[in-house]
């Protein structure tokens, strides 16, 4: 796999509502939906809300063999940076680990790093921060393939 990049839309409570709407524009099947309420407790995140728990933790819906707009809702802590219109991420899959903490590396110098790489209970070695610009970015190489 080469790397890719794609646009992550972030939400505050509506992104279900969003990307039934893509989908019936674009047309396809959700590869990927997930809640908040999925996922497994975390040891330094306190328990999901029940008001967060139905929101979207992840979505991907494929556009063509080589784009997908993928999305997720926000929520508690993250809830009060959003801003409608500054709501986005650029999205970088890798072909390696290394790869990843190369780009991420570079990318990052001079920003701010909000999430640091690292294994998930989603299956990637992931991260996220904002650029010296003031770009939003996600780092991502899917485990599963690695040997």
């Amino acid at each position: 796999m080469d790397t890719t990049v794609n646009i992550y839309l972030t939400f505050n409570g509506d992104c279900k509502e969003a990307f039934d709407f893509y989908k019936s524009v674009f047309g396809g099947e959700y590869t990927n939906i997930s809640t908040f309420g999925d996922m497994p407790p975390q040891e330094d995140m306190p328990p999901i809300s029940n008001e967060d728990k139905d929101k979207i933790m992840h979505v991907s819906l494929p556009i063509s063999k080589e784009t997908m707009l993928m999305g997720s809702d926000t929520g508690g802590e993250w809830a009060k940076n959003f801003k409608k219109g500054n709501n986005f991420s650029i999205s970088v899959n890798t072909a390696s680990k290394q790869d990843a903490d190369r780009i991420f590396n570079k990318l990052s110098d001079g920003g701010k790093i909000t999430m640091p790489m690292d294994n998930t209970f989603w299956g990637s070695y992931f991260g996220m921060f904002s650029d010296k610009f003031g770009i939003n970015w996600m780092v991502s190489f899917e485990l599963a393939g690695q040997s």
